[in-house]
């Protein structure tokens, strides 16, 4: 995906704006398995998605417990980070080679503060991330495993494709036995 259609994704900008905006946006690639963010650190950065997939997790004595995938078109954001600039809960591990648009914090509120046009941008961007969150603590808290993994089935089929059946299972919160038992009732 285009850093243009990103954007517009979130809300169309006047062209002076989505240029202030793009001035500061550099792309990076990095290998499968890289671990883009670390829990307990404090991130600098937004990302966006261009090209793979990436989980999201936190670690326990005994396991990682994934919370959200990540694909193209994406925002990957520490909401910690961002908006209190403290360290976040979350690390980011990427689940395949991924290309990846990168934006200062730092930079990205000094044009909230110039710019209306952006700044619009930036509380479409969070009131995005708040309904991501609210739907995945009502789905966690109201759902059953087999309900969140028809849902997945629903919205987002090539992360099924693409993902390792245990981060899957992590993500619904279930084992792999159960998550076959799951997949095999459907069939």
């Amino acid at each position: 995906m285009t850093i243009d259609e990103i954007i517009d994704n979130l809300l169309i900008l006047p062209e002076s704006s989505r240029e202030k905006l793009k001035a500061h946006i550099t792309e990076a690639a990095y290998p499968k398995g890289f671990c883009l963010m670390e829990a307990d650190k404090i991130i600098p950065y937004v990302y966006f998605i261009k090209k793979g997939i990436v989980r999201a997790y936190a670690s326990t004595q005994d396991n990682d417990i994934t919370f959200w995938f990540g694909s193209e078109g994406e925002t990957i954001v520490s909401m910690k980070s961002y908006v209190e600039n403290k360290p976040g809960y979350e690390s980011i591990e990427l689940l395949e080679e991924c290309e990846l648009y990168r934006l200062e914090t730092e930079y990205l509120r000094k044009l909230f503060n110039e710019d209306i046009y952006i700044a619009n941008w930036g509380r479409k961007f969070a009131e995005r991330e708040l309904v991501k969150t609210e739907e995945l603590i009502i789905s966690r808290q109201f759902k059953t495993s087999t309900e969140r993994y028809k849902d997945l089935m629903r919205d987002k089929p090539n992360l099924l494709r693409r993902v390792q059946l245990g981060h899957i299972a992590s993500y619904l919160g279930i084992t792999q036995v159960s998550l076959s038992r799951i997949r095999a009732e459907i069939k």
